[in-house]
């Protein structure tokens, strides 16, 4: 059986690449298709396939800018040559689930989410633009509506990365979806009991207006309490511009140095809607509690009171509510620990490999 994993763009190593990386080590042999690849950006788990590109990949200051060239994604995924193939599995955040396969090929979309700015997230993504060209995106995101919706005739079967994400699914695209949850890298996000708990909160995040990260900073202002930011962005300058002495930008960190914050952090602070949001994950592994707001992905991965709590007003606020009932209660690290083993690689692979083994037509299999 031929297989060809498509993904929307390799431009690094973030949630979606660590699931294809399980793929492409459930399917060795399988290239991967994509609308353009940055090299240097990838592990060579991934780097070592056979990686297609697309046209975009040849456009100017693209792995800097490709949201410029939005509107141009759906025409060059559905240039990509999958004829070939017996099994398509995309995994999709954007346009990756609409490449178009062989009349006899089977295409399983594992879903990140219906795209974020074109199914209700507009304002978080381009809010902050001028008046025309918000007024020009939107003109542009209403065709990429309906192409979107239209697309999905491509997909026999989706599987989505939360229950939030498969409520989603059914809303915009009508369709049904099972739920398989992505991996957290628990062998490498681990306790360390030898490592002490220290008095700052952490955030880990893009700087990006829909992660809420303002949020953060106004409820830390001024105040006794230390906030170490870990992550970069284009509102990296304006969030460094509104803080006080006691938040602290590290920009990105090694993975090494990432798993010592989160080691020794009091609580991560998560303060966005996520689809699914591995960070919480991440955190947990290595015995961190977490205080996030009380929608999305966060719900599935956070068990209240037990290894974090929740604010339910988007608000400084609510937000210094939450950490003042945060910090009058004794967190366990092993409890942490423990949640975040639920979602751990090994288990993500053998869900995957299982479900596809499942709803493949019998005449593919002997393929």
């Amino acid at each position: 059986m031929k297989v060809a994993l498509v993904h929307d763009w390799l431009n690094g190593m973030r949630g979606g690449e660590r699931c294809l990386d399980v793929l492409c080590e459930i399917y060795p042999e399988a290239p991967i298709y994509t609308l353009f690849y940055e090299k240097g950006k990838l592990p060579r788990s991934i780097a070592c396939h056979d990686i297609r590109t697309t046209w975009i990949n040849r456009l100017p200051a693209v792995y800097s800018r490709y949201r410029n060239y939005l509107p141009f994604f759906p025409a060059a995924i559905e240039s990509l040559d999958l004829g070939a193939f017996d099994l398509v599995i995309s995994t999709s955040h954007c346009v990756a689930k609409g490449a178009k396969k062989g009349k006899e090929a089977f295409h399983i979309c594992y879903c990140f989410t219906p795209m974020r700015y074109a199914w209700g997230f507009f304002d978080e993504y381009f809010g902050n633009k001028n008046f025309v060209l918000r007024a020009l995106i939107r003109t542009a995101v209403k065709k990429l509506q309906t192409w979107d919706k239209k697309a999905t005739d491509r997909v026999d079967r989706f599987v989505a990365i939360s229950h939030h994400v498969r409520h989603r699914i059914k809303k915009y695209y009508d369709r049904e979806a099972e739920v398989i949850y992505p991996p957290c890298e628990t062998d490498f996000y681990t306790l360390n009991p030898a490592v002490a708990r220290e008095n700052f909160y952490l955030v880990v995040s893009a700087l990006v207006p829909y992660k809420k990260i303002e949020l953060a900073i106004e409820a830390f202002a001024g105040g006794s309490r230390r906030l170490v930011i870990i992550g970069d962005g284009p509102e990296r300058k304006k969030l460094e511009s509104m803080s006080s002495d006691n938040v602290q930008f590290l920009g990105w960190k090694p993975d090494e140095a990432l798993r010592d914050y989160y080691r020794r952090a009091r609580g991560l602070i998560f303060p966005g809607e996520e689809d699914f949001g591995i960070v919480p994950l991440e955190a947990q592994a290595c015995g961190c509690p977490v205080i996030a707001y009380g929608v999305g992905g966060a719900l599935e991965t956070i068990l209240e009171e037990k290894t974090g709590t929740f604010f339910t007003e988007l608000s400084v606020k609510g937000l210094l509510d939450s950490i003042e009932n945060f910090e009058k209660k004794e967190w366990g690290a092993q409890d942490a620990r423990h949640n975040a083993l639920r979602f751990s690689r090994t288990r993500f692979k053998d869900e995957m490999k299982n479900y596809i083994q499942g709803v493949l037509p019998k005449k593919m299999e002997a393929r």
